[in-house]
Order: structure tokens, then C-alpha cells, then sequence
């Protein structure tokens, strides 16, 4: 039985590398290693695609999100409203401004923060929410926006797993104060290295991420703030930039995957497996199912044993997190995020998979659980 990966980046490589090598080979010919041209014309294009009016890419979604934070002035004192069950980066970064990460309980049926929580948990030092599009599928930034609006917020998408993803027609990213973005090689749109975008549609704010990113530098040897190194290399952003015009179809590629998956998992009649939520919006990063009865980690195993490799996004929530502990959260303090920790499984999932590799994955699994 062949090998199902969680995730296989070479194919698209094998798809479109006449063209990335292209791209390539112009860039290392060019001698601009560091920002020019290709820079430039992927930030554009980048924003276009969201529908921000500004672009300005950076060294990771990590740097991505800790830049907006510090182009907002959050920082020392500072309370920042974000979910315990997402990667360490999004409560990482506001620590690393000197804020504080303040947590809420999710929804079960969609891995986000509860938005009915957020108000319950802001007080005279909170100054910004931090919604995380997990696994593709958008936070209801309806409500969220409204809530900021009232308590006069700023609101900073964390959008590594979602690009491309909308919430009612709009885009992620193009919705609160600022938009982050990964572009590491298993996301969405994903590149041969590490790298991250912002966009805003606040010039100013724009200007500040802009110098940020350079040392705090409006120009060489010139300093406003206490800045970073935090660049673009031109050869992923060249990478990127024939990338982005597949993006759709490789979402929609991730639509019919997960369709497939559901309508397979339906059929199959697993009563201790719990499908995830359909969302019209969603762009699929992950197929995240839920294992009952404490069975998760022998699931996973006995699949591996099978050669199908399956990912546990996330084990251990932020708020029981050692680094975390001087918070005082306790085990129990979000009990829907706890149980769902317990009990989600990610599924293989990249737009090339196939439909008879799907099929292998449901009916292991069906004889796992049956």
C-alpha cells in the first residue's frame, strides 16, 4: 500500500516548474537578492487579490502578525483578545510586544474563538482582538467587527491557514485593521521557504509596517523606531508571484477534496467520528475530524501502521501551555477547547490528492472504528 502524506508540496513543483524555475533563475541572474522589483510587483499583486490597498511582505506569518502588533502600539500593559486553540505564533507575538494574550473559549462546530465570549473578556487594558481562521474557514467577522467597533478595538487577522478564504463575499485580511498571512510551503498559497504578508487598507499603518520591517528605517542609516529585520527574499517572492494565479483553482481543488471526504464519511457510517462543519467560505488548509471515546492517538497510530499519515493540530491548548502558566488559566477554564485537543485529527489534504487515495483513508478508517 502506497504512502498517503498529510500534505505533498512536490507536486505542484511538478505541475508548474518550468515556470518556477523561470523565475528563478531571473531572479539569481538579476543580482537583487533583497527587495526590487519582484518584491514590489508580488506586493501589489498580493493586495489586488485580497482587495487591500496596501501589501508589504515580510520573513514569516510569525513576523507578520508580531509587526501588526507593533504598528498598532500595542504593547507593555496591553491585553489582546485572541483563541487558545490555534499555533503558539498568534499568542507568542503578543507576548513578544510585552502585552498580554487573553484567551476565550471556541465553538465546537467550527475550531474558532466564540465571538458571543469576546465581550465578557475585555477590560480597560485590552486594545485589540486577534481572530485566527483556523484551518481555512473564517471567524463570523460580522459580529467580531461590531465588537470592536463599540469598545473601539483594533482587530488583527491572523489568516496562515486561510488565504483566499471569504467571510459573507469579503476576503480575509481585508476585513480588520490589519491582515496576516504565512506563506510556509504547507499552506494555501505556499512558498520554497519561510514568508509572510500584511495588508491594511490604513496608510499610515502601511507606512509604519514598511519601516518596521527595515530596522525601524525610513532610509538606510535613518531611524524612527526600534525595528527588525524582516524581508521578503526576492527569490520566494518571485516563487510566489506564479504561484498566486493558481490559487483559486487549487482552493477549489480543496473544496472538492473536502466535499468527497464527507460525502465518503457519511456513507461509511462511523458513529465515533464527527465530520467538520461545512463552511461556503472555508479554503480547506485542513479536514479536521473528531475521534471519540479517548480513541484519537490509537487511531492515529493504527493509520500510520497503514501508511496513511495523519496530523494532531493541537494537542495542548495555549492556556495550559508551561510558557503560560503565570497567566493562572487552569485545566477546565475552557472545556470546548480542551475536548476538542482530545479529540481532532487532520486528515491528508492537498489539492492533488486523489479520489481513490480519499476512498483508502475512509475505509481504513472505517475498519479502525467499525
Amino acid at each position: 500500500m502506497n504512502k498517503i502524506p498529510p500534505f505533498d508540496v512536490s507536486q505542484q513543483y511538478q505541475q508548474i516548474g518550468d515556470r518556477l524555475n523561470k523565475a528563478a533563475l531571473e531572479v539569481l541572474a538579476s543580482g537583487q537578492y533583497i527587495g526590487g522589483q519582484a518584491v514590489s510587483q508580488f506586493e501589489t499583486e498580493f493586495a489586488q487579490y485580497i482587495g487591500s490597498n496596501h501589501g508589504i511582505a515580510c520573513n514569516s506569518g510569525t513576523d507578520a502578525l508580531y509587526l501588526a502588533l507593533r504598528a498598532l502600539d500595542i504593547g507593555e500593559g496591553a491585553e489582546v483578545i485572541t483563541s487558545p486553540f490555534t499555533f503558539f505564533a498568534s499568542a507568542e507575538t503578543i507576548s513578544m510586544t510585552g502585552a498580554k494574550p487573553v484567551f476565550i473559549d471556541i465553538e465546537a462546530h467550527s475550531f474558532n474563538m466564540n465571538v458571543d465570549l469576546i465581550e465578557a473578556a475585555i477590560t480597560e487594558r485590552t486594545k485589540a482582538i486577534m481572530p485566527v481562521h483556523l484551518f481555512g474557514r473564517a471567524v463570523d467577522m460580522t459580529k467580531l467587527m461590531a465588537i470592536a467597533k463599540k469598545h473601539n478595538l483594533y482587530v488583527i487577522e491572523d489568516c496562515a491557514q486561510a488565504t483566499g478564504a471569504t467571510f459573507d463575499g469579503q476576503k480575509v485580511g481585508n476585513i480588520g485593521d490589519v491582515g496576516c498571512f504565512s506563506f510556509y510551503p504547507t499552506k494555501n498559497l505556499g512558498g520554497c521557504g519561510d514568508g509572510g504578508m500584511m495588508t491594511t487598507n490604513n496608510p499610515e499603518v502601511a507606512r509604519k509596517l514598511h519601516i518596521l520591517r527595515e530596522h525601524g528605517s525610513p532610509k538606510r542609516y535613518y531611524h524612527e523606531y526600534i525595528g527588525m529585520n524582516s524581508r521578503l527574499d526576492a527569490l520566494q517572492a518571485a516563487l510566489l508571484q506564479v504561484k498566486l494565479p493558481y490559487l483559486d483553482k487549487w482552493n477549489d481543488q480543496r473544496r472538492e477534496i473536502s466535499d468527497r471526504y464527507t460525502h465518503l464519511l457519511k456513507d461509511a457510517h462511523i458513529p465515533k467520528l464527527v465530520s467538520p462543519h461545512y463552511c461556503a467560505g472555508s479554503v480547506w488548509n485542513q479536514y479536521t475530524v473528531c475521534i471519540g471515546d479517548g480513541q484519537r492517538d490509537q487511531v492515529q497510530a493504527q493509520l500510520r501502521e497503514q501508511n496513511i499519515i495523519t496530523m494532531i493540530y493541537y494537542p495542548l491548548p495555549l492556556h495550559l501551555q508551561e510558557v503560560y502558566r503565570y497567566l493562572n488559566y487552569k485545566k477546565g477554564d475552557f472545556p470546548v477547547t480542551e475536548d476538542i485537543c482530545d479529540r481532532v485529527l487532520s486528515l491528508p489534504m492537498f489539492p492533488e490528492l486523489r479520489e481513490e487515495q480519499q476512498q483508502q483513508v475512509v475505509s481504513t478508517l472505517q475498519n479502525i472504528l467499525k
